[in-house]
């Protein structure tokens, strides 16, 4: 018996947060981030203030990302968007 395998599309984009400024915040992007369905892995450093995620790009997007992170208090832009 065949079985079809769906195939996962997973994209990384890096968003900078500008307003992450105690060792607080970082853990307060990542545990948002890490809410959106979709999401598979987050990395935040607070030296760069930035936030890296690896998410499912078919089950969410770049936008919905940002609005997490705005709506904890953090907002963020994308500066690199990898997997697309």
């Amino acid at each position: 018996m065949n079985k079809l395998l769906a195939s996962i599309v997973l994209a990384t984009v890096i968003l900078s947060v500008a307003k992450m400024t105690c060792a607080a915040c970082p853990i307060t992007v990542k545990t948002a981030l890490s809410r959106v369905p979709g999401v598979t892995e987050v990395s935040v450093s607070l030296e760069r203030k930035q936030a890296t995620v690896v998410f499912d790009d078919t089950k969410t997007t770049v936008s919905a990302l940002t609005r997490a992170t705005t709506d904890a208090g953090y907002p963020s832009t994308p500066v690199k968007d990898a997997g697309k």
